[in-house]
């Protein structure tokens, strides 16, 4: 009797203590408090589908880094979501680019919420911009990720096309957009926008925290489709006055969305239970990012090569982590929750096969989430 008893009392505090390791090391999501967010942010109910994705591009190759002899052909793997439920397909597309140092697991935030709601999303590593890349993280292989993205999507479509590939159907090919955080932002408005780069089948962009600074009004001039930055005003990473404050000015009829007090490192996913003890994750997001940033990249030649006939402009802005103190910033729990919402709320009002829906989300973006969510602003050219 006093065995089991023992035994039961171990169990117990087993239990007990397995929940408070959960508990901390993945805390419970938060829900917004506003009646139309708490409505827009419920789970949808088509249900998720993850998959291992890999794609070989053997037409290009990717380039020698540091101690990387380098590879005639580029390998472009991660993961791809879709609804479990087809009832509703075709469904849009949604490629994801990840920042520097980072994988495509960092798209599983808004890749899950998004699946439900009845879109598909992809986010692979890139060769050598991710953390584990061959020679190390090298930021100037973003120029070759607009093809990256483009490849995917041709694959993507030739497997929507095929009756034996369980994609078969599910894409809509005139519902194509991209969409990422940092350095996948840059790779967003390289593919979304570059004279020589973008691919005309996407149908909007949206910019998480990229850089921005270089690129003058004439380099978004080669395309109308709906384009949104996400951005915070407390980011030390990509500063917030020199990037994404002036995107009005520069993109016609586009979005900007603020997260007030937000890090650039709170929107990477992964990052709530990561940093939530943390003042500010950017305070070692900064120490990770000037490790792996060359004095030639940070203060010299910047992230592309200079083209003003395309409008990519000699002076990049600000440059990185410059900031004396860090102030405490917005949980990043709290940053991701807004992102989803937001991210959502504009991919509904492009996207969304109802033209009342999309005009309702439309206006739930650019009026109702800063209405009913304090800590975001949202303006337009036309608002």
């Amino acid at each position: 009797m006093k065995l089991k008893r023992w035994m039961k009392i171990t169990l117990a505090m087993l239990v007990l203590l397995t929940g408070a390791v959960i508990f901390i090391l993945m805390p419970p999501n938060p829900i917004p408090t506003g009646t139309q967010s708490r409505v827009y942010y419920q789970p949808g109910t088509l249900g998720s589908i993850e998959r291992s994705f890999e794609v070989i591009d053997a037409s290009r190759s990717t380039a020698a880094n540091h101690d990387f002899k380098g590879a005639d052909h580029r390998v472009l793997e991660g993961k791809i979501w879709f609804p479990a439920d087809k009832s509703a397909a075709p469904y849009p597309l949604i490629v994801y680019s990840h920042g520097f140092m980072s994988r495509h697991a960092e798209a599983e935030y808004l890749a899950e919420f998004l699946v439900s709601h009845g879109y598909v999303i992809v986010a692979v590593d890139y060769p050598l911009t991710h953390f584990f890349a061959p020679g190390g993280p090298n930021v100037r292989d973003v120029i070759n990720q607009p093809a990256d993205i483009s490849f995917i999507i041709d694959r993507i479509l030739a497997r929507n096309a095929d009756k034996d590939d369980e994609l078969f159907g599910m894409i809509d090919s005139e519902r194509i957009a991209v969409a990422g955080l940092s350095l996948g932002g840059l790779t967003t408005t390289l593919v979304a926008y570059h004279e020589h780069l973008r691919d005309k089948r996407l149908k909007a962009a949206v910019s998480i925290a990229g850089p921005s600074a270089l690129f003058g009004r004439k380099f978004f001039a080669t395309s109308d489709i709906p384009f949104m930055m996400v951005a915070a005003d407390a980011d030390a990473m990509v500063p917030y006055a020199t990037n994404a404050a002036p995107i009005l000015e520069k993109v016609p009829g586009s979005i900007l969305a603020t997260i007030k007090n937000g890090s650039h490192t709170g929107f990477a996913g992964g990052m709530a239970s990561i940093f939530r003890w943390t003042d500010n994750p950017d305070e070692i997001g900064c120490i990770a990012l000037m490790h792996n940033l060359s004095d030639d990249t940070v203060r010299r030649d910047g992230l592309l090569s200079a083209d003003e006939t395309i409008g990519i402009l000699a002076d990049a802005g600000s440059l990185p982590c410059q900031v004396d103190e860090f102030s405490r910033s917005m949980r990043p729990a709290d940053q991701l929750m807004l992102t989803r919402l937001i991210v959502y709320s504009f991919l509904e009002s492009v996207f969304a096969t109802d033209a009342i829906q999309r005009e309702e989300m439309r206006e739930f973006l650019v009026s109702g989430i800063a209405h009913e969510n304090s800590d975001v602003t949202v303006k337009t050219t036309e608002y």
